[in-house]
């Protein structure tokens, strides 16, 4: 780390006693970020009585790994971090790199010091009601827990019968090259998310022909979207996390908003959707109805789930899967809380949650330590 606040790359992994700090913050996405901007403005410094590790080798959060053609002007809206306003961006860029840019200045405007790359491999129970945090850098002792890791590290493949035997190539959207890739082919996509409709929409100007099969019919949005039914989409979403169900995203309780592209793709019939197939054969896929679609790629745009495997030590998920949280706390465990998980996923969602996982780690830290039994 240099004098200036900007974080460099850290070393071969640390020996020897854990260092202590009041908080680790795990991720430097939009989550981490907010959450890390209002621990320093709640008078907690970097490095000293808090640090953030990040598992990338650059700013950017999860937006560094995003295709080339998800322009800045594609994507659904990126509300601005805490303190600094997003203003001017070309549209045209590529998102990674417009958003890549505004975290790295957010980073170095308020001095975060993130560290990276990092590996958190795992959070367990340490001294004296501490938690210890093993990570690629050596071990951490702190007396709470800000997880900010989000899904992209855990993209979600279903498994069909005959996947195996495939003799085409199959990807998932953490994967994806961008359309050019599949120039020629015969492509499935799967998946009714907004990743799935804008994958499909790209390739179908280049491929040899496109086949969209969803396991539930899509929902389009049309008509405004306003604030009340933006809470009433969240509540629905917080509904499962205090139940201790795993989490889905905001979009899938929200539809997925009709602009010029979709009503255009509509037109074409680049959105005329099948039901999900049975089985995948060596030369495509099938449906038990007689039904069979040649292919040369499956791509699976199903989503993402939770990166969260590193919590398990301390055993926080529900019957149900899940972990129960109440705001942004696990209700198993009050040291720890969890920011853009569930209802806080969306970067709106993701400042808030951050604000009150520091008003909360706050008021724990006011508190004489106690021993957690």
């Amino acid at each position: 780390m240099n004098d200036f606040g900007v974080a460099e790359t850290v070393g071969p992994a640390e020996t020897g006693r854990a260092r202590d700090v009041d908080v680790v913050v795990i991720g430097a996405g939009q989550a981490g970020l907010s959450s890390a901007y209002h621990l320093r403005r709640s008078g907690l410094v970097p490095d000293r009585d808090f640090v953030t590790l990040d598992h990338a080798p650059r700013p950017g959060g999860a937006w560094q790994f995003r295709w080339p053609s998800l322009t800045y002007e594609k994507i659904h809206g990126m509300h601005a971090l805490p303190g600094l306003e997003l203003t001017g961006a070309d549209g045209s860029r590529p998102s990674s790199e417009v958003v890549g840019g505004y975290f790295t200045a957010y980073e170095e405007r308020f001095g975060l010091r993130v560290r990276r790359p990092v590996d958190v491999t795992a959070v367990r129970e340490g001294d004296g009601g501490r938690l210890r945090v093993e990570t690629s850098d050596g071990l951490w002792s702190a007396r709470a827990l800000i997880n900010a890791t989000g899904t992209w590290d855990r993209p979600f493949w279903p498994r069909y019968r005959g996947q195996e035997t495939f003799r085409g190539r199959q990807l998932h959207t953490a994967g994806y090259p961008g359309p050019g890739a599949f120039a020629g082919l015969r492509v499935v996509v799967v998946g009714g998310g907004a990743s799935g409709t804008q994958h499909l929409m790209e390739i179908a100007d280049v491929a040899a022909g496109t086949t969209w099969v969803t396991r539930r019919p899509p929902v389009f949005r049309e008509g405004p979207f306003g604030e009340e039914q933006g809470r009433e989409a969240v509540a629905l979403v917080e509904e499962r996390v205090r139940a201790g169900l795993p989490p889905r995203s905001v979009v899938s309780v929200t539809g997925l908003p009709v602009n010029e592209a979709i009503e255009r793709a509509r037109e074409r019939g680049v959105l005329d959707r099948l039901p999900m197939f049975d089985r995948i054969t060596p030369s495509g896929v099938a449906w038990d109805d007689g039904r069979h679609v040649e292919a040369d790629v499956i791509l699976w745009a199903t989503g993402f789930r939770p990166a969260i495997d590193h919590l398990a030590p301390l055993r926080l998920r529900e019957p149900g899967g899940g972990i129960r949280v109440e705001d942004t706390r696990a209700v198993r465990d009050e040291r720890v809380h969890l920011v853009g998980y569930g209802p806080s996923a969306s970067t709106i969602g993701a400042n808030r949650a951050g604000r009150a996982a520091v008003r909360g780690i706050r008021a724990l830290l006011a508190r004489e330590p106690v021993l957690v039994p």
